[in-house]
């Protein structure tokens, strides 16, 4: 079989299938044509972008006020979350770091429930700061780009490969209509990491033979149930330990570096997946149905494996972690630095380092301003999908191959969007567990 097919991201890598470039047709129909921002209404440096936030938790409060921060002519005018404790509590926190006339977001535009979303969007903002769970987000950016709004998507983009599609579809929709699409993997917009990226993909290593990515973090946060919630309200204030708000912490958190390994690779898509995992420390009820470690070696084309560790267990060593290993050398992608054969560094950044969450909203709004539109929409949804396929191999012990993984018809939709009773949703046990 003829083992090539373009890569997400629009750029040519070897790979496998004519499967696997099915998953990519959307793109690659997008990629045929460029279509420029209109330069109308907000193309000039001294009028308004309002905002719109989805999503008020610490992430979301947080794109909110590099938004803010990011273009001088910008004013946040709505916001929606699930929770209005959530939501006044965030407008709370952004009022002590702007002024007035930058927070329009008087009581009518403070949306609250599962539908918050729509309202935000339908108020008449330019730009949506998509911030919640990463399950809602395929709905979400559906909704703001059929309406027309440049968007900020936080990551990972779904925890399903049914929205990994929806996902998809959204970006050829946003290409096509000029809009921006920014995704929250920060690392693309951190100035080290894109250098030290340029070299690898210029040689500096040589052919990449592996890439070793970890990341190994203590617990998290956990909101204490309380007496007046109902088990969904439970699940959606901890969304953290439900595999079907989060996609597991391999994909939630973890994205992160296969995004990295992802990006070094110039955005190919794996052949297979083979993983372990399970709950071995955090096994309380409270913690949903997510598991607590996961171990993948996905492997790519020529041989290429990339060998990805994950771990969220107290008292434990942290490493936050990724090495590209190469025929020449070795980069280490968080140190900035890369090393020949024989361990002597042969380059190390030294340039500026800009905060890179701010860096994403800077480059958002100057696109917008200057009519030419960014679209991170495919590699933010291949990367996620490459984290929603170590998850099966770990939930179910099986080796997964790619075709398997875009073409599953697992959909972690829950049955309704309302408060009160709700499943609860069983933990994996591989070997035991089905794929689907």
């Amino acid at each position: 079989m003829d083992r090539h097919v373009r890569s997400v991201s629009g750029s040519n890598t070897h790979r496998t299938s004519t499967d696997r470039r099915s998953f990519l047709k959307t793109s690659t129909a997008a990629l045929a044509g460029s279509v420029l921002l209109a330069r109308g209404v907000h193309a000039g440096g001294d009028e308004r972008l309002r905002i719109g936030l989805v999503g008020c938790g610490g992430r979301g409060s947080g794109a909110a006020a590099d938004a803010l921060r990011a273009d001088p002519h910008t004013v946040l005018t709505a916001m929606g979350d699930t929770f209005s404790d959530r939501l006044e509590s965030s407008l709370n926190n952004l009022q002590k770091q702007f002024p007035a006339d930058r927070l329009d977001v008087p009581p009518d535009r403070r949306f609250v429930g599962f539908d918050a979303y729509r309202h935000v969007i339908d108020s008449g903002v330019d730009v949506v700061l998509l911030c919640t769970p990463p399950h809602f987000r395929p709905q979400h950016l559906e909704y703001a780009v059929a309406a027309g709004k440049h968007v900020f998507a936080e990551k990972p983009v779904a925890v399903d490969a049914p929205g990994i599609a929806r996902v998809l579809a959204a970006t050829s929709l946003a290409k096509s209509k000029g809009l921006c699409l920014v995704s929250g993997l920060c690392y693309r917009y951190d100035l080290p990491k894109r250098e030290i990226m340029a070299r690898i993909h210029d040689g500096a290593v040589g052919e990449i033979v592996a890439i070793h990515t970890t990341y190994n973090t203590g617990t998290l946060w956990l909101h204490p149930r309380q007496p007046q919630w109902s088990e969904m309200e439970y699940q959606v204030r901890n969304w953290l330990y439900y595999t079907w708000l989060s996609g597991d912490h391999n994909v939630e958190q973890h994205v992160h570096s296969l995004d990295k390994a992802a990006w070094a690779l110039r955005d190919a898509s794996p052949v297979s997946a083979t993983g372990l995992g399970g709950r071995q420390v955090r096994v309380q009820p409270e913690y949903g149905n997510i598991y607590d470690h996961h171990a993948v070696v996905y492997q790519f084309d020529h041989g290429v494996k990339v060998f990805s560790f994950c771990r969220q267990q107290a008292g434990c060593s942290i490493d936050v972690s990724d090495y590209v290993m190469g025929t020449l050398g070795t980069a280490d992608l968080m140190r900035h630095e890369i090393v020949d054969r024989s361990g002597k560094r042969i380059w190390k950044y030294e340039g500026p380092t800009p905060n890179m969450y701010q860096q994403e909203h800077d480059e958002l709004f100057a696109a917008i301003r200057s009519g030419n539109p960014i679209n991170n929409g495919w590699y933010m949804a291949n990367s996620s999908m490459i984290a929603i396929m170590g998850r099966m191999a770990t939930y179910t012990g099986q080796t997964i191959s790619w075709e398997e993984a875009v073409d599953s018809k697992e959909d972690l939709t829950p049955p309704a969007y309302e408060w009160g009773p709700a499943p609860t949703p069983t933990v994996a046990m591989p070997g035991i567990t089905q794929f689907a």
